[in-house]
């Protein structure tokens, strides 16, 4: 009866994570242009880890967008994350800027897009 136990254990836990579903899955980007140059980003997207991994491909969103508008920087303002049944979404704000901008939370779209295509987490 020992022996059988853990198998019974086994069978009741968490399942045992494939290879497919830790690679992420990106549904896609919506962009909306609030107001002069500051920018909603909502993504999608399953087999995310961790929400900065939702973070993250919103920020990737922002830099490829900032590039595509002939800018070189953009400014972090605000982003949430949830997540609901393995659907992760993310709703991200930035300020994109032809020059550094003030603030804490810069990005370098350049330096950026490149780190993401490194990740291969795509760009708008």
């Amino acid at each position: 009866m020992t022996a059988i136990l853990p198998f019974a254990l086994a069978a009741c836990g968490d399942p045992v994570p494939t290879a497919e579903s830790l690679i992420p899955d990106y549904r896609g980007v919506q962009t909306e242009l609030l107001d002069g140059d500051l920018v909603r980003f909502r993504v999608a997207m399953t087999n995310a880890l961790v929400p900065r991994d939702v973070s993250d491909y919103a920020e990737c969103a922002a830099a490829g967008y900032t590039l595509v508008r002939g800018y070189g920087f953009a400014r972090h303002v605000a982003t949430s994350v949830d997540e609901a049944n393995g659907l992760w979404n993310g709703e991200a704000v930035y300020l994109v800027s032809p020059s550094l901008p003030d603030g804490l939370a810069k990005v370098d779209a350049e330096v950026v897009a490149a780190n993401c295509r490194e990740k291969g987490i795509p760009l708008v």
